[in-house]
């Protein structure tokens, strides 16, 4: 799989793992064509894996953090407003975007930038227009599967809507 057929099934899927094994598909057996036993680095794949990893790095348009049960995620730009419009029920270090950088030696080394820090400012206008609901229909199935793991603290208004949303279900 090329860079750009890599972006485009991180694209349709919205968000995918790295490597890791999870609720959503793994990006290193998309691009290797087939499911991977163990680590990505010891599959004969590994280095036409790690060259699209690196260019799908240079696109900005993937978010990568630890939002799916503390793995490394890769989130499509589309899904950023939606992700910052409901940043609340998220704990920081899910939202907390990971930059390789490559060292002079040739290491790499993680970089954390905390969120909001990273969110163009694009990104939060658009999250500003969106509402609660268009936001959750957005990240329907991200959040169906990954809740946050420290409960986010309600608002007078979601305590109202919530109240609201019961009366309807009974019918009152």
């Amino acid at each position: 799989m090329s860079a750009d057929a890599a972006l485009a099934f991180i694209e349709a899927h919205g968000v995918v793992l790295v490597g890791a094994r999870g609720p959503v598909p793994r990006l290193v057996e998309a691009i290797a064509g087939e499911p991977i036993e163990g680590s990505w680095w010891a599959h004969p794949a590994s280095p036409r894996i790690f060259a699209v990893l690196q260019a799908l790095e240079e696109t900005g348009e993937l978010l990568l953090c630890r939002l799916i049960e503390g793995k490394v995620t890769v989130v499509h730009r589309r899904l950023w407003p939606a992700l910052v419009r409901l940043a609340h029920r998220f704990t920081p270090q899910q939202l907390a975007q990971i930059k390789q950088e490559h060292t002079a030696s040739g290491k790499h080394i993680n970089r954390i930038v905390d969120f909001p820090r990273w969110v163009p400012g694009s990104v939060r206008a658009a999250a500003r227009e969106l509402s609660d609901a268009e936001a959750e229909h957005v990240l329907a199935a991200l959040l169906g599967r990954d809740r946050p793991r420290t409960a986010a603290k309600k608002t007078s208004r979601s305590r109202a809507t919530a109240a609201a949303s019961r009366k309807r279900a009974r019918g009152t």
